[in-house]
């Protein structure tokens, strides 16, 4: 399936939770850009993340799934 079949609307992602391979938390979708999607994870100490929309694979209107692991995850990580 490719990104294009999933027909997700990027506006409705906002705010929504990011969740990666075995439910690795992701955080808060922050939003959208050219080819990423933003999320915040934590509330002291905030890791940020710029992941491929490509990556996605599948969003429930509640929930935003990444084929992405938890160490995988860190090469797109922000500061």
């Amino acid at each position: 399936m490719t990104m294009s079949d999933l027909n997700i609307n990027w506006d409705e992602v906002i705010k929504k939770e990011a969740l990666g391979i075995g439910d690795y938390d992701l955080g808060e979708i922050l939003g959208v850009e050219a080819g990423h999607v933003i999320t915040r994870k934590g509330t002291v100490d905030k890791d940020k993340f710029s992941l491929p929309k490509d990556l996605v694979e599948r969003f429930d209107g509640h929930k935003v799934w990444f084929k992405i692991s938890q160490e995988d995850a860190q090469r797109y990580q922000r500061y």
